[in-house]
């Protein structure tokens, strides 16, 4: 069994990688937030609080277009409907953890901390959960990252437009999460699912509200899970069989 301290830099070091995407990102983040008017402690409160950068994007587009307060929160919930699904697949590994360490950590969840996290967890299995300190690895990747987003997020807001069209921020971003979808794409439904999420995702690029998104990962859910089941029912019937069967 690891240490709290190991597990704990592990996870910073598994991230530290992705922050340099994340870096040129909040920096956009705060940039837009600047240009859209919105006030210095509101601009870097959601950094603080939210702490979703998809979402922090489309409402400081939506401030902009002087779009109602409701809409904005329902929007920005839709988008950030997926980390749902992100602590479905944790849930087993922390479920010993008590209520104020679950919180916590259900705070840190982003892509980048769950992408990092779950492939940890999958490579060192060590049952019964409660007799590790893994929940350590997962706090560390995502302290590192809000603390990363927080710092990006204040530069961006304080240079604003200063920061040339040249440097290219907004390109890290898909840099960022090729890097975290490739190591996790080991198996046919895992592609697949990729595969359909990405294609429906540039289909429904002009949709509003980014509803484009939302369809993607319903898609890609979809595709997954079907392509799943036709992976395992064959094995499984294939296990049930008498050896006079086989």
């Amino acid at each position: 069994m690891h240490s709290k301290r190991a597990e704990f830099w592990g996870g910073v070091r598994a991230q530290l990688p992705i922050l340099l995407g994340v870096a040129p990102f909040g920096m956009i983040y705060g940039i837009l937030a600047a240009d859209a008017g919105l006030p210095v402690e509101v601009a870097l409160g959601m950094s603080l609080i939210v702490f979703a950068g998809s979402s922090q994007f489309i409402a400081a587009q939506l401030f902009a277009t002087g779009t109602p307060g409701l809409v904005i929160v329902l929007t920005t919930g839709i988008v950030n409907l997926r980390h749902m699904l992100y602590s479905a697949s944790v849930a087993p590994h922390i479920r010993h953890l008590s209520r104020a360490w679950k919180y916590l950590l259900a705070f840190l969840l982003t892509d980048e901390a769950y992408a990092v996290t779950i492939t940890h967890y999958d490579k060192n299995p060590h049952p019964p959960a409660r007799e590790t300190n893994r929940h350590w690895y997962f706090f560390g990747a995502g302290i590192a990252l809000w603390t990363t987003w927080q710092i990006s997020t204040a530069i961006g807001f304080v240079l604003g437009e200063g920061v040339p069209e040249s440097w290219s921020l907004d390109f890290t971003l898909a840099l960022t999460f090729i890097a975290l979808l490739i190591p996790v794409m080991t198996d046919r439904p895992a592609i697949l699912a990729a595969g359909s999420a990405g294609v429906t995702a540039l289909i429904g690029n002009g949709l509003p509200y980014n509803l484009g998104l939302i369809l993607a990962v319903l898609v890609g859910i979809a595709v997954g899970v079907l392509a799943d089941r036709r992976t395992t029912v064959p094995v499984l019937e294939d296990v049930a069989r008498s050896p006079s069967q086989r």
